[in-house]
């Protein structure tokens, strides 16, 4: 067989579904580019974009934050001044401005009131009911009476106040005492001291017979008294607070503890013979240990 006829056949046999096989394998590289996708990787451009953008939310935060530190910077200033004033101010100066500032209003609508020709208790009397004046009034007459009580006038008047102030902050135990009463009655029920009648009505009386269960001024049963522990003790208490009181009074009077004898008539005299005295007591002792004892010479 020639080699002309052996490429005649060729053709023949290398075809697949009626194509050529050159044609077929120049089409196949094209169809497997076109269905391929895109996977080719970022541009330095979009790198850079990214980074641009970061970079600027990285910003917008941070002056977020910025923003929010000096906010608390300037509240914890104003908080930190306001504590700085309420610390400076005396509580005594600004009860006394108020009560300037009142007195001052009540002058100013005094002199209105006047101008107008109107009557000013009558006016001022509008803003307060009958119950609320009349009250007013007994404070007031209340107040006046312990501003003249104030000063010392005897010992009488002086235990008097003492006992009134202790009855103010005494709280009496009631339960207590009406527990100890009706054990009483019932021990002097059983011994026959006391009688126990029901009158018509169903009330019941006790009936002292011999007069030795309801005191008198000449009775002497509490003699017989013992008095609980708590009791004691609160008497206790109530004697030492009214000692510190006393020494406390005698320390801002300037006598303390260890008084030595009065030879000043005022503070400066006082100071005057504080002087003499650390310089010449050395030398005046004995001299004074002798008018004391009445041996002086």
């Amino acid at each position: 067989m020639s080699h002309a006829s052996k490429r005649k056949v060729s053709p023949e046999l290398d075809r697949t579904d009626g194509e050529p096989a050159k044609r077929r394998f120049a089409e196949t590289p094209t169809d497997d580019f076109e269905k391929t996708p895109n996977t080719t990787e970022a541009t330095p451009e979009d790198a850079a974009d990214d980074a641009t953008r970061q970079a600027d939310e990285r910003k917008e935060r941070f002056k977020v934050l910025k923003a929010r530190q000096n906010q608390s910077r300037k509240e914890n200033h104003k908080e930190s001044v306001a504590e700085n004033q309420r610390l400076q101010i005396d509580p005594n100066l600004l009860t006394s401005l108020n009560r300037k500032h009142a007195i001052a209003s009540h002058k100013l609508l005094k002199a209105d009131t006047a101008d107008a020709g109107e009557d000013f208790e009558r006016k001022r009397a509008w803003d307060w009911t009958v119950e609320e004046s009349e009250k007013w009034d007994r404070r007031m007459e209340k107040k006046e009476k312990h501003r003249q009580d104030v000063a010392f006038q005897d010992y009488t008047q002086h235990a008097r106040k003492v006992y009134k102030r202790q009855m103010r902050d005494f709280k009496p135990d009631l339960e207590a005492y009406e527990r100890d009463k009706m054990e009483a009655v019932q021990r002097s029920a059983q011994s026959g001291g006391l009688e126990i009648v029901e009158t018509e009505d169903g009330e019941l009386i006790a009936v002292d017979k011999d007069g030795s269960f309801y005191s008198t001024s000449e009775s002497t049963n509490f003699v017989n008294n013992k008095p609980e522990k708590a009791a004691v003790d609160r008497l206790v208490n109530d004697i030492r607070k009214a000692e510190e009181l006393r020494m406390k009074k005698r320390r801002d009077r300037g006598k303390g503890d260890d008084d030595e004898d009065v030879t000043y008539i005022n503070e400066k005299n006082k100071q005057f013979n504080q002087k003499l005295a650390r310089f010449y007591n050395k030398y005046t002792a004995d001299i004074r240990d002798s008018f004391e004892r009445g041996t002086a010479i």
